[in-house]
């Protein structure tokens, strides 16, 4: 074989042997960058690990590593904003009832810790305003409304408070209130359009359209579905319509396995190192 020949077809195969391993490379920072972009949200704090909702939970979540943390906020009888997911305080403290019924005082005497552990003996009912002044830079945060139909002006006294705390323009998304009642969340974008907006929905078994997807869009900024409807189609649609997706609730390493490889944008889940092991 001539030497300038031999030399080419090395050049070739040379070049061919860098192409593939550049694009092996390349294809590895994708992936990784898509799982950096993958947000870790914390289910009613880390609620695998400590008493939902409770400040003990929010801390466990900040010491993880997640991103952000989700808690849900009802009213107490005399009209305090207070973080508790049960429409009765039955199942997670020490007391009987609804919470509607209670006056803030009256819930702050309950035990919202000892169910879940002795460690957690004497956890409190935060109110919404402590979790907000505790965690205002240090953690994202994800507010769901509750029933907010048991609360009327529920709604703008959440505002209230964030734009108490100028928390009402955050960047990033750091702050977004989301609800499984959308006529609630179409009144606060009414009331803070700056806000970003999610629009929470159970299982479903016919799916969702692209025109509910497009109502959906005219609001909000997030369609959050249970983690049992998503697909990569699905996936694809919520980008389409311009809007961002965290499902939920995770409680199993191949759930959160899945909802990686189809690219949502966030993953609730009560375990936040299912979603990166980093975080443990």
């Amino acid at each position: 074989m001539p030497r300038f020949l031999f030399i080419l077809i090395t050049g070739v195969l040379f070049m061919g042997v860098f192409s593939t391993s550049g694009e092996s490379v390349s294809a590895n920072e994708l992936k990784n960058k898509d799982r950096q972009q993958t947000l870790t949200i914390a289910h009613r704090g880390a609620s695998g690990y400590a008493p939902e909702n409770t400040m003990a939970a929010f801390e466990k979540s900040v010491d993880m590593k997640a991103e952000m943390f989700e808690l849900d906020v009802q009213m107490s009888k005399d009209g305090e904003l207070v973080v508790i997911h049960d429409t009765t305080v039955d199942r997670t403290t020490n007391g009987s009832g609804q919470v509607k019924d209670f006056t803030y005082e009256e819930l702050r005497q309950l035990d919202a810790g000892s169910w879940f552990s002795e460690e957690f003996a004497g956890e409190k009912i935060p109110t919404l305003g402590e979790v907000l002044d505790a965690y205002k830079g240090r953690s994202g945060i994800l507010i769901e409304l509750k029933s907010p139909s048991l609360y009327p002006g529920i709604e703008q006294k959440v505002a209230a408070a964030l734009v108490a705390r100028n928390m009402h323009k955050p960047e990033n998304d750091k702050i977004i209130v989301q609800s499984f009642d959308h006529e609630s969340m179409k009144t606060f974008h009414s009331i803070l359009p700056s806000m970003p907006v999610g629009v929470l929905l159970g299982y479903s078994e016919e799916g969702v359209s692209n025109e509910q997807l497009a109502n959906f869009s005219s609001y909000a900024e997030y369609f959050n579905p249970n983690k049992a409807m998503i697909t990569g189609d699905l996936v694809n649609r919520i980008h389409e319509f311009g809007m961002k997706t965290h499902p939920y609730t995770v409680r199993d390493q191949e759930s959160a396995n899945f909802l990686l490889s189809v690219g949502v944008d966030g993953i609730i889940t009560d375990f936040p190192d299912y979603v990166d092991p980093h975080k443990g």
